[in-house]
């Protein structure tokens, strides 16, 4: 879980009246993150756009990897041999999965 410190937690109606200098102090990184509070409960994220960028890049650099892994995956199955294949009935029933539900 992320942690706050006191000056990066604010009220909707307190991050309203200040959101400029707010965002000021974001874009200066005074500070890394502003929550913003309703009810008292966190209901938002204000990062820079350099940061949320930055996030976005490892994002899309993570769901690369996920299709290369799935990739990989799929090409180490084409060199298995026909007679190791496992028949979906036989894999169903490990599972006990009524095929006939499916």
């Amino acid at each position: 879980m992320v942690r706050y410190a006191q000056k990066e937690l604010f009220s909707v109606t307190d991050f309203s009246k200040q959101i400029g200098s707010l965002i000021k102090e974001i874009n200066t990184q005074a500070i890394e993150k502003i929550g913003v509070l309703k009810n008292n409960k966190l209901e938002a994220v204000v990062i820079s756009t350099e940061e949320y960028e930055r996030l976005k890049s490892y994002e899309m650099l993570i769901e690369k990897m996920e299709h290369k892994e799935i990739y990989n995956s799929i090409e180490d199955r084409k060199m298995t041999p026909k007679p190791e294949y496992i028949s979906m009935e036989d894999m169903a029933k490990d599972f006990n999965i009524d095929v006939d539900t499916l």
